[in-house]
């Protein structure tokens, strides 16, 4: 019974958190903005690069590498997009104050990645440009549609040299030959599941469908000596490819399953942590207790 009103008020969280009518009245409740960002600061830094660099400190006193992101996407405008490009070069360039080893991620789609022309490429080139020695940039995963694009990009600007890597989905029936591409190209690869609803003719189900498509991939990746890390929290799924591909590294969220982080560190895994920053910060953190409900 308790199981069943936890994923109940799991999936009523998750349709809460894609509203903006219930954030703004969420937030504007008297202390409704305070309530709701201490609870999100569980899994968000803050709302400055300053929280985001001294969560990253936190953790790599506990041995977690951290991946640093701000907030936003579906940016449209394109004096917008190079006002954000501007942002993330600032980020990467402050890196050389982080721990050493802390990467920058952004969504493509945040730099105008739906505009036409190669203003994304040129930008995803100069955020690279910045970044110090060791520091790489991970380019996540969006919807199906967006995956030629994003794709095309990262390969072009990796074939320059910069230091990028690539987020593949599982569940995605195109995968296995886009994964093959970025091998082939020397592009590091985080596998992760997949977080969106697509159709059933290019995607698999969730669950067991989507789980072997994730066993799958990472052996033939690993087999080809990509750079692989599994985005994972599923214990089960990882223990597994653990023990069979040794060498890979973990990536998990900020605030979900910490303990887990901090017992593979303890095995010598090598853990990266996601570290998101920003003002828009209250529908992710509203996805991430939706989540934590479903569990």
């Amino acid at each position: 019974m308790m199981g069943r009103m936890a994923s109940a008020s799991g999936q009523i969280l998750s349709v809460l958190a894609t509203s903006g009518r219930f954030e703004r009245l969420a937030r504007g409740l008297p202390g409704g903005d305070r309530v709701a960002y201490h609870l999100a600061l569980r899994y968000v830094a803050g709302r400055e690069r300053g929280d985001a660099f001294a969560r990253t400190r936190e953790l790599a006193e506990g041995g977690l590498s951290a991946s640093i992101d701000f907030f936003g996407e579906n940016v449209t405008d394109p004096s917008e997009a190079e006002g954000v490009a501007d942002s993330y070069v600032c980020l990467a360039g402050a890196l050389r104050d982080a721990p050493a080893g802390t990467f920058v991620s952004l969504d493509l789609s945040h730099i105008g990645l739906d505009q036409p022309g190669d203003g994304t490429r040129r930008r995803l080139t100069r955020i690279a440009e910045a970044l110090p020695a060791g520091a790489r940039l991970q380019v996540g995963a969006e919807q199906a549609e967006r995956a030629d694009r994003i794709l095309g990009s990262v390969i072009a600007v990796a074939k320059t040299g910069a230091p990028v890597s690539a987020t593949v989905q599982a569940n995605l029936k195109r995968s296995p030959s886009d994964a093959n591409r970025l091998a082939d190209a020397g592009v590091p690869i985080r596998l992760v599941k997949g977080a969106y609803l697509e159709k059933p003719s290019i995607a698999h189900a969730s669950g067991e469908p989507t789980d072997l498509a994730f066993l799958d991939l990472a052996h033939e990746l690993h087999r080809a000596g990509a750079g692989l890390a599994l985005g994972t929290h599923d214990p089960v799924l990882r223990e597994a490819l653990l023990r069979a591909l040794p060498g890979v590294g973990v990536e998990m969220l900020l605030g979900v399953r910490p303990e887990d982080a901090r017992a593979l560190a303890a095995r010598n895994v090598a853990v990266r942590i996601y570290v998101p920053y920003g003002n828009n910060w209250f529908r992710y953190a509203m996805r991430r207790l939706a989540e934590s409900r479903r569990t």
